[in-house]
């Protein structure tokens, strides 16, 4: 952060003013917006915070943890404040896009936390509202921020794996069960965005299975597949009811193996110089077989950082040079495209859906 003294110029205080937002507010204070409200208030890059949430016992557990932030039972106050240049909404799904037009209307830029809205035509709303009025429109796409992703995806461009067969992805534990959303929009959209991000394309088609065991019609276990073109696969299993806290991925290369453990927190990323090639000359059928490699495994340093403080300061920074986001609408909308076909696919018993994008980015 750029600091000057007393006696600096004008033209010094002015640029080391614009490194700081003058006002910004959190919507939601539930599990989720207090971390907001740290990391924002942790930045040092925000003049003032407001904490909007209508439940007067949360916004009592904000004030005592933060005595400097303001707290609302409402929204009004932030979109009636002309200091309030930004708009954190951590709020149920069903109200995002609600929440999100009324900010961008009022001329406030918006971090919407996943999934951005209930359905595409209103993420491809937002984002034409936000491109309309030269607002930030971001997604919280948390794990896009982790420096193990980061590292995902060096590893994956760099050509280190080799051609990627495939991708599995596991994210279980006993509980929260909700109410309003299935286990595919409450779990999947983490690892369908770290997925997108890694192979830097979206699928083609999808297709899901999952069933109902507490909740009629909100599924609290599925197995999502999703199809992308080089013929590459993935599969991502989420659910609520496993007796373990798993947050695994694994990427099958034709050179190599990675598997990502969110919860190893020493070494969350493991190379396998493991793989399986087909000797190139045989004479007959019966000296045809396969040659099986096991190397050595490498786990690569990862800098311990906490995502949510990158993509707050991500954030920050996006709102005051008017950049675009890395998990921009347009992220948001791929991940909620690929979540309406698996819903179409799990109603059909797992038919296979194609994906449809609505917008599409330069």
């Amino acid at each position: 952060m750029t600091t000057v003294s007393r006696n600096g110029s004008g033209a010094q205080r002015r640029a080391a003013a614009r490194d700081r937002l003058r006002a910004v507010a959190v919507v939601g204070l539930g599990y989720w917006g207090p971390n907001w409200v740290r990391n924002l208030q942790g930045s040092g890059r925000c003049e003032r915070i407001i904490a909007c949430d209508a439940d007067p016992a949360r916004r009592a557990y904000v004030e005592g943890l933060y005595p400097a932030v303001r707290t609302h039972a409402g929204i009004e106050a932030a979109l009636a404040d002309p200091a309030v240049e930004a708009v954190v909404i951590a709020t149920p799904v069903r109200t995002h896009w609600q929440l999100a037009k009324r900010c961008l209307e009022a001329g406030k830029s918006a971090l919407v936390e996943k999934p951005l809205a209930a359905s595409s035509r209103e993420c491809a709303e937002l984002i034409e509202l936000a491109a309309a009025r030269e607002l930030v429109l971001m997604v919280g796409h948390t794990f896009e921020y982790s420096p193990s992703i980061d590292k995902l995806r060096e590893i994956v461009n760099s050509g280190e794996l080799g051609e990627i067969f495939y991708i599995s992805a596991i994210r279980t534990n006993l509980g929260l069960i909700q109410r309003d959303i299935n286990v595919v929009w409450d779990l999947a959209p983490h690892d369908i965005s770290i997925i997108l991000a890694v192979l830097g394309h979206a699928p083609e088609s999808v297709n899901c299975q999952g069933r109902s065991h507490y909740n009629p019609g909100i599924e609290d276990v599925a197995m999502l597949t999703m199809n992308f073109s080089n013929n590459v696969i993935a599969f991502v299993h989420v659910s609520w009811l496993d007796p373990n806290k798993i947050r695994r991925t694994t990427i099958v290369g034709s050179r190599k193996m990675l598997v990502y453990d969110d919860i190893a927190y020493q070494e969350p990323i493991r190379i396998y110089d493991k793989g399986v090639s087909v000797l190139p000359y045989y004479d007959n059928f019966g000296e045809f077989h396969f040659s099986y490699r096991y190397g050595d495994i490498m786990a690569p340093r990862i800098a311990a950082t906490e995502p949510l403080r990158v993509e707050t300061e991500h954030f920050i920074d996006c709102v005051l040079n008017k950049r675009r986001p890395r998990s921009d609408g347009v992220s948001g909308l791929r991940v909620v495209s690929v979540l309406e076909a698996a819903d179409a696919s799990q109603h059909r018993d797992g038919a296979l859906i194609p994906v449809r994008y609505s917008v599409t980015s330069n």
